[in-house]
């Protein structure tokens, strides 16, 4: 046994050359990826680049590819990896804009098409609260869980073949809101996942499952999604009968 890590890390610079960059962490001064990530940038290269803010599993910025699967560095313990020499890459099917950084921009204009958030038919005309008990509540807690990291958007396959494919995240946030009993707007959000590029695409791998760091399940997400819609199809078409 060493007493120091390698980190073998992808980097691309500014002019777009990709090559890898190793560097020697200490094993005695770090715990996660992500402080091994600061040890390099504090005291060997400032020129490292990742994104990282609340170093505690709830921004979902630190989301990076460590030993060929997505995770968290804020929460990726370096020893539970079970080696001295770890690879860290950006996250798949995102472009890189420098090192570990990738572009997010398509991944929350996906988001937001779902129409995440509560939707009313009574335009927000009330005075009162909208109740809701605690089993109702339970109905979406677990998709409310999302922290937007975009893991299960690199896990999934039909991401990386087919990029207008809606994904994981989005769908469960779709999901989220329907299965809220405050909403209303299941109709309109249905109109976008059942599309050629929603929930259809999927073929339920369940990697967005696995690679999730809050326990967000969304390919149970996306049969309940496409549930919801054969329901709604069928009750346009022999409705009122």
């Amino acid at each position: 046994m060493t007493d120091e890590y390698e980190f073998e890390i992808k980097r691309k610079d500014e002019s777009g050359k990709v090559y890898y960059s190793t560097y020697k962490v200490p094993k005695d001064k770090i715990s996660t990826v992500l402080e091994g990530l600061l040890y390099i940038k504090e005291n060997i290269d400032q020129s490292l680049s990742f994104r990282y803010s609340c170093r505690m599993e709830i921004c979902g910025s630190c989301g990076m590819e460590i030993d060929g699967k997505p995770r968290m560095a804020c929460s990726t313990i370096v020893e539970d990896l079970k080696k001295d020499r770890i690879r860290i890459e950006p996250l798949k099917h995102y472009k890189v804009i420098r090192d570990l950084v990738v572009d997010i921009d398509p991944f929350f204009e996906k988001y937001r098409e779902v129409k995440p958030y509560i939707i009313r038919d009574d335009d927000g005309k009330y005075d009162k609260e909208l109740p809701q008990t605690p089993e109702q509540f339970h109905e979406y807690a677990n998709f409310a869980m999302c922290i937007k990291c975009g893991l299960c958007m690199a896990a999934c396959p039909i991401e990386g073949s087919d990029p207008q494919y809606l994904g994981p995240a989005p769908l469960a946030a779709a999901w989220r809101y329907i299965a809220d009993n405050r909403d209303k707007g299941a109709k309109y959000r249905v109109e976008v996942v059942d599309g050629e590029e929603g929930t259809s695409r999927c073929h339920f791998a369940g990697e967005c499952t696995e690679v999730c760091p809050k326990g967000v399940d969304p390919s149970f997400a996306i049969q309940k999604l496409r549930r919801t819609a054969l329901k709604i199809e069928l009750a346009s078409i022999f409705g009122g009968r």
